[in-house]
């Protein structure tokens, strides 16, 4: 691949993780609704369900692309690659839902999105040095999302530790990804990790809670949104922009889905925002910009 394509491939792929962001952002409503009618373990198995099974066109529909062909030579990688993947997104999103019918949703948005931080302390542990301007707009981050999330009291109850594990996981899982989404398809990566998930997430429906039909039905709208949109497009889109960019990078990207959830409130729900949270929007912009502005688009140093 010479400069100019990958130039092309980088941009793409940042609007790929936009993308995924602004989808992210914008399901915070049809999660809150999907909840009132199953319990977490019976969404999140239904979330990967379908987000599983909405990729499968998608994967014949480019079935002869270079990215599918990757399977050809690389299937142990992928199956691998997605069972790890699909072990710590179980993990995540059971203990994250879980504590959502407990916290408050802006305590646990702030202490979630804190994935910020914890995507470029585990590549320094793997031996990585990060550029000045990344340092700089990690912390600019974690103040505009503290400005945009955090409304009152910080004080810690038991799910605030959850939440704050759940964190670590859905940044060892953008590690994870991205490691095997430069080797393998990142559909089929996309597709699997989420059969995964779902496989270990239905028995804990079965054994915690009682799914009933009638209650699935009454909410196949929210739950059809979720597993569809935002499981199966938006992580899709997460998986393929981590192709080339790096972890730190996509991180600060994502992370921008709060701005997009208080967009979506204002505009769905005709919610206000108020001076500080406006604030936290205009310093999160700014260290996504930030975060871009690096020599040789290299966003660290080994």
């Amino acid at each position: 691949m010479n400069k100019s394509q990958f130039k092309k491939l980088y941009i793409l792929c940042n609007i790929s993780l936009l993308g995924a962001a602004l989808i992210s952002g914008l399901s915070f409503v049809a999660q809150k609704i999907g909840m009132t009618y199953t319990g977490p373990f019976t969404f999140n198995t239904l979330r990967c369900a379908i987000g599983s099974l909405s990729i499968l066109p998608l994967i014949y529909f480019f079935r002869n692309s270079a990215d599918l062909n990757k399977i050809n030579t690389s299937k142990a990688i992928l199956f691998k690659g997605a069972f790890i993947a699909g072990c710590i997104l179980f993990v995540a999103f059971s203990i994250n839902q879980y504590c959502m019918i407990y916290a408050p949703a802006s305590k646990a948005g702030f202490i979630t999105s804190l994935y910020v931080i914890f995507v470029p302390v585990i590549a320094v542990f793997m031996k990585h040095k990060m550029l000045l301007n990344v340092k700089i707009s990690i912390l600019l981050a974690l103040l505009g999302l503290y400005l945009l999330c955090s409304k009152g009291s910080l004080s810690f109850e038991p799910w605030d530790i959850l939440l704050l594990l759940s964190a670590f996981f859905f940044a060892l899982h953008i590690i994870v990804v991205s490691h095997y989404s430069k080797k393998v398809s990142a559909l089929a990566l996309s597709c699997l990790q989420f059969v995964f998930a779902c496989i270990l997430s239905a028995p804990f429906m079965f054994i915690l809670e009682t799914p009933a039909l009638a209650s699935i039905l009454a909410g196949w709208k929210p739950i059809l949104f979720i597993g569809v949109v935002v499981t199966g497009a938006a992580y899709t889109l997460q998986i393929f922009g981590h192709k080339a960019t790096h972890p730190v990078l996509a991180t600060l990207i994502l992370s921008s889905e709060a701005v997009f959830a208080l967009l979506g409130g204002v505009i769905i729900l005709n919610e206000t925002l108020s001076m500080r949270e406006i604030s936290g929007c205009i310093v999160m912009i700014g260290a996504i910009i930030l975060s871009q502005i690096t020599p040789k688009n290299k966003i660290i140093q080994k």
